[in-house]
């Protein structure tokens, strides 16, 4: 008997850090995860003013070359109906990256008027894993308290502050650090970043 397909939700919004968002669909694609991608109109703004990008909804256009645009299922920001909007079809659980601190705001006023919200709103009801990726900085204490009550719901709160540990050469391999902390979030492998091994020992 076939391994059951792994599912997830990736919700993108209007925050800066598309790249983000672009890199974390191609890891999961990668892994075999089918993924279930939502962008928002600012999120799409964002895709074109960071990375030249003007999406069209086909997402090869996302994708690496020769990556399998199959396990790839677009929705409408719009359509509250969608799969992802009900706890039978959502899948193992949902990730929004970047997330922006209007999405944020209304994840912890418990708001569900588009499918990324919905999404999210399912995920902790159902106690999947939510995954918020918030990139804003400085946070105010209005932010904090809003992160604060969304990680006392269950959500996995993971800013987009990528660590420099492993030495990195590129901005890709910066940005290839905070997606392999969502994968690994998620459970899902990665083998972009390997992990931390101790380092060289102290004198």
């Amino acid at each position: 008997m076939s391994a059951p397909q792994r599912r997830l939700f990736l919700g993108v919004t209007g925050a800066s850090g598309a790249r983000y968002a672009l890199r974390t669909l191609q890891m999961l694609v990668e892994a075999g995860v089918h993924v279930d991608l939502c962008y928002s109109p600012a999120g799409c703004r964002v895709l074109h003013e960071e990375c030249g990008l003007a999406f069209d909804g086909a997402p090869a256009a996302l994708l690496r070359p020769g990556q399998d645009q199959a396990r790839v299922r677009l929705h409408q920001h719009s359509d509250i109906g969608a799969p992802p909007a009900s706890g039978t079809a959502l899948g193992e659980g949902a990730v929004i990256v970047p997330c922006s601190l209007t999405t944020l705001s209304g994840i912890a006023g418990g708001r569900a008027g588009n499918l990324i919200e919905r999404a999210a709103q399912v995920a902790l009801k159902e106690q999947k894993k939510l995954v918020l990726v918030p990139r804003e900085t400085p946070l105010s204490r209005l932010h904090l308290d809003l992160l604060s009550r969304l990680a006392w719901a269950g959500a996995v709160i993971l800013p987009a502050a990528p660590g420099f540990y492993h030495r990195p050469q590129s901005i890709d391999d910066l940005v290839d650090h905070v997606c392999a902390k969502i994968l690994n979030v998620l459970g899902v492998p990665q083998s972009c970043v390997a992990p931390w091994d101790g380092g060289e020992e102290s004198a």
